[in-house]
């Protein structure tokens, strides 16, 4: 009587490990099958691309500031040296080329000889570190559809309908324009074969006061500060000695803000030499 009560209890656990042997080899068939997953990876974010401007036949003193601006160094080769007056005759890579953005893409600058006499140290290479040119691939350029051959599409036949000519209406009467020419600005004095003022430009005193309010916003002393500090000053020196207008009250302006970036940043004696430099010699001019 007692072994026929223990032997349905018996069966049950003989049945219970057999069901979880089978499903423990189901499950190792299963992983030695289909594997491991292969894991996710994020998808990458392709650089950023930059477009070369277009800086020849530009004076030189104007070819480097739009360089600057859109992010690129620059280097000066040939036999003709970077004098503010000089011409670019050439550039490389050319304007428009897509390039992948490095840090400061070099564009390589041939110069001629301008009117204007070569004064002082040239620069033949941006203020700071140029990095190398990668040209973008063709990932970056989207290629227009191509049409399909071969198929014929069906036409429909439309109704023709009967045209009736339509009244031509009256052109309106155009609006006076609400835009005023900008102001002419006489220079202080004439440089031969010096490059007139852009009159779409600011004015050079202007330029002075925006860069003073710029400095008093920014006392750290970082690569990027620094630069943009030297090109607004390169600006206002080379505008000076080309005898444009207000050149002398935005050289006192300067001379002030190189002796504040003196104190906050610890640099810019030199810059200071320079643009006492070239008020002395607009002043000079100007009686």
């Amino acid at each position: 009587m007692r072994l026929g009560a223990l032997l349905p209890r018996a069966v049950l656990v003989a049945m219970a490990w057999v069901l979880a042997t089978a499903a423990f080899t189901l499950a190792a068939d299963k992983t030695s099958i289909i594997g491991p997953q292969p894991a996710t990876t994020a998808a990458s974010v392709p650089p950023p691309v930059l477009t070369v401007p277009a800086v020849d036949s530009q004076a030189f003193v104007f070819a480097k500031g739009i360089l600057e601006d859109a992010g690129f160094g620059w280097r000066v080769s040939g036999p003709v040296h970077g004098y503010s007056g000089n011409k670019v005759v050439s550039q490389s890579p050319a304007a428009g080329t897509h390039v992948i953005d490095t840090g400061a893409p070099v564009i390589v600058l041939r110069l001629a000889r301008g009117a204007y006499a070569e004064n002082g140290t040239p620069e033949d290479s941006s203020t700071y570190r140029a990095t190398a040119i990668k040209l973008a691939g063709a990932r970056h350029v989207q290629a227009a559809p191509k049409p399909a051959l071969n198929k014929k599409v069906p036409t429909k036949k439309v109704p023709t309908k009967k045209v009736v000519p339509a009244t031509k209406p009256k052109p309106k009467p155009k609006p006076a324009s609400t835009t005023t020419p900008p102001a002419a600005r006489p220079p202080a004095f004439a440089v031969k074969g010096a490059p007139k003022e852009p009159l779409d430009e600011m004015t050079l005193r202007a330029r002075a006061n925006r860069l003073a309010a710029w400095i008093g916003t920014h006392p750290r002393h970082t690569s990027k500060n620094v630069n943009r500090w030297l090109y607004q000053h390169a600006w206002i020196v080379d505008g000076a000695n080309f005898g444009w207008s207000h050149g002398e009250q935005a050289l006192v302006e300067l001379i002030a803000i190189d002796s504040r970036v003196e104190r906050m940043w610890g640099v810019g004696r030199r810059s200071e030499k320079v643009a006492r430099a070239a008020l002395a010699r607009v002043r000079r001019l100007s009686r």
